[in-house]
């Protein structure tokens, strides 16, 4: 059920991210520096994207120089026509999105060589181009999944009978992520020092997110419930794994005997609601982590809830993103 639960055996390294910066390897007019003194620069530089970022990129870039090599082109420097037919053959077979992403990670790695970026070159144009050509033709709807409003939490929760560690885990994973309105990768960022006890129940900090990439933080308001009890929850997960710091949603053993000092990866919390919903006789297929953030802004709506106060629990940056739950959820 959760692929994130599992003993390690040891691994590879995290990957690297592509060509060092070129000016720090002296390709400009000073000698080159020794590695010692291009370490530290090239930390701050990875630091200006997120990690998750730096590994699509690497996973695009290293697609586009399997094509290249395939048909005999140059992938660094590549000229504009050979990004233009690479992103023209891929515009049939992948979203809009995917596509753009496939071009800023071959722009990432020119801008890392020190070469300039293909489609700001003398006829880069024709890639802008394909690009807006490909939103315009692609007909697919938005995946949009199910919301996991509070019946649907009720019902999963209900139907988690044990009292195993997955299960205690899982209770405490879904009603505290539903109440919290945390996106997926910051539920799994989560450590137990950004937890503050309230009378009212918990103060939760989130150091970094999706719109907080400077890490600023914010922090919100966990109330205890008297429904989906998400302070209630979470204690009997602490408590039940001995968890008194570090990360606060951990991976388990295969045989979920044990906990794993490893947290728990966002792919696992996705996993972890698509198999409690098919638990609870729901279709898995409609719901993902995003069901529980969508879940806690449509009750809102429904409740009545002003959008300003939404925002303050989602942190959402654009109205229009929360305007679109409201309509929704008043549909009728």
């Amino acid at each position: 059920m959760d692929g994130g639960d599992q003993d390690t055996c040891g691994g590879e390294g995290q990957p690297q991210t592509g060509q060092d910066v070129a000016v720090l390897n002296g390709q400009g007019s000073v000698a080159p520096f020794t590695p010692e003194q291009v370490e530290a620069p090239r930390g701050y530089a990875d630091a200006s994207r997120a990690a998750s970022t730096r590994a699509k990129y690497l996973q695009h870039w290293t697609a586009f120089g399997v094509w290249c090599r395939e048909h005999g082109h140059m992938s660094l420097p590549a000229d504009p026509a050979v990004v233009a037919v690479h992103l023209s053959s891929l515009a049939p077979k992948v979203a809009p999105q995917t596509l753009a992403l496939r071009m800023a990670a071959i722009g990432h790695a020119h801008r890392q060589a020190g070469e300039a970026i293909p489609h700001k070159l003398r006829g880069g144009t024709v890639i802008l181009d394909i690009l807006a050509g490909a939103r315009r033709k692609w007909a697919k709807p938005p995946d949009r999944k199910a919301a996991a409003c509070g019946d649907v939490i009720w019902a999963m929760l209900h139907a988690i009978r044990g009292d195993t560690l997955k299960e205690v885990r899982d209770r405490a994973l879904l009603s505290f992520g539903m109440v919290s309105c945390m996106r997926r990768s910051e539920i799994a960022a989560l450590d137990v020092a950004d937890l503050v006890r309230a009378p009212e129940g918990l103060r939760v900090t989130i150091r970094r997110s999706k719109g907080d990439q400077d890490g600023i933080g914010a922090t919100i308001a966990i109330p205890a419930g008297r429904r989906l009890k998400p302070v209630a929850h979470l204690d009997a997960w602490l408590a039940r794994a001995a968890v008194a710091d570090g990360p606060l949603f951990r991976r388990l053993s295969q045989c979920g005997t044990r906990v794993l000092p490893a947290r728990m990866s966002d792919r696992s919390v996705a996993e972890i609601v698509k198999a409690r919903a098919k638990a609870a006789g729901l279709d898995p297929a409609l719901f993902a982590g995003h069901s529980l953030r969508a879940g806690f802004l449509t009750a809102a709506a429904r409740a009545g809830a002003s959008v300003w106060k939404m925002q303050e629990q989602s942190r959402h940056k654009s109205l229009n993103v929360l305007s679109g739950y409201v309509r929704s959820a008043q549909l009728f």
